[in-house]
């Protein structure tokens, strides 16, 4: 029935909004706590510190939709099991397999939501949060000056002493290595700036190695300007000062394929990649265990002990995906398999034990 659909739909989004924003409110309002001893620096006001913590919201609720979800499609689903309304649909001939579908169907719905919001809108608002914060804190000209970076590019190592904004660095060395995995060129600049597609390099200082005879010989050149041509481009410059939580599904992407071409380390950027890929998955085997408890006792089971029950699971799930992501990092397991494996598990007992409970 249409009816009942859409009632139970109202009922999940219901719940699933009032523990958003609950959820949002205590995290903003301890953030607001710890942002409160850093008023008073420079220009850092208490109006800079509250638009601050607004515009990280998108991100906190990004990084929490899967307990914000879970808790509130069981405190959806205890309401209607305390009040007696699942027994009644129960009985007007809805079954345990298709009121847990529809449960299914509505919280893949919220998920897709929070990812519209995580990978287009908390991008944009955070950088706007930090930016405006570190303008505030201290002068603007120095806001944006990073700590270098190395960073290796085919055969080239690239060390920057200074990122000033992510497109003019200060101190740059570009080592030169040829297939004998020996130096050849150094290159040294003052000062460089980056388009996306190559340094262009002023007042540089090329020194030359030649290893042709017994003893190696060192030859210098110097040039007004010199442009080096790199594979690295503007997002990974920007993601270098960052975590991988932090960025975006497609910034990580791109960070793993770098990484692999210059066949470097990428484990702890596959992991954050697969987590996020295996995400409904994971809610989905969340959702199945939950619902076995709300129609495993409709009778006795209090809407506190749903709740307490909801807690403890969405700590539980994130401590064993830690313990899992650690493993795959630590001990070189596939991080796509330590992701999924726990979820298909949890979502193949609590499937079994569902369709037992419906043929009953």
């Amino acid at each position: 029935m249409k009816i009942r659909d859409r009632y139970i739909t109202k009922t999940l989004l219901t719940y699933t909004l009032i523990v958003l924003v609950v959820w949002i409110s205590i995290y903003s309002f301890f953030n607001f706590l710890a942002e409160l001893n850093t008023v008073g620096t420079a220009r850092y006001t208490i109006l800079s510190a509250f638009t601050y913590i607004v515009c990280q919201l998108p991100e906190v609720a990004y990084k929490q939709a899967s307990p914000i979800i879970l808790l509130g499609c069981i405190l959806g689903m205890g309401h209607l099991a305390t009040t007696g309304q699942l027994l009644i649909f129960r009985a007007s001939g809805a079954s345990i397999l298709k009121i847990t579908l529809l449960t299914l169907k509505n919280s893949l719905i919220f998920v897709f939501f929070f990812i519209f919001i995580g990978e287009f809108l908390a991008p944009i608002s955070s950088s706007f949060a930090e930016s405006s914060r570190s303008k505030a804190l201290i002068n603007p000209a120095a806001s944006t000056i990073q700590e270098g970076f190395w960073i290796r590019d085919g055969d080239n190592f690239i060390n920057v002493k200074k990122n000033i904004d992510g497109t003019l660095f200060s101190g740059i060395t570009v080592i030169e290595v040829n297939l004998s995995n020996k130096i050849e060129r150094v290159i040294k600049s003052e000062t460089a700036i980056f388009d996306g597609n190559s340094l262009d390099m002023s007042g540089s200082e090329i020194f030359s190695i030649d290893d042709s005879s017994s003893i190696n010989g060192i030859s210098l050149k110097e040039r007004n300007s010199y442009d080096k041509t790199v594979s690295f481009d503007q997002d990974l410059v920007d993601s270098l000062e960052k975590e991988p939580e932090d960025l975006s599904t497609w910034t990580l992407i791109k960070q793993i394929e770098f990484l692999s071409d210059n066949k470097l380390r990428s484990g702890v950027f596959e992991v954050e990649l697969y987590k996020r890929l295996v995400q409904p998955l994971t809610l989905i085997a969340m959702i199945l265990l939950a619902m076995l408890f709300i129609f495993g006792s409709t009778r006795d089971a209090t809407l506190g002990r749903k709740i307490f029950f909801g807690v403890a699971l969405g700590l539980s799930f994130e401590l064993l995906s830690r313990v899992a992501n650690s493993l795959a990092l630590g001990l070189d397991f596939n991080p796509l398999l330590s992701s999924i494996l726990p979820s298909i598990v949890v979502m193949f007992i609590s499937i079994i034990l569902l369709f037992q409970k419906s043929s009953r």
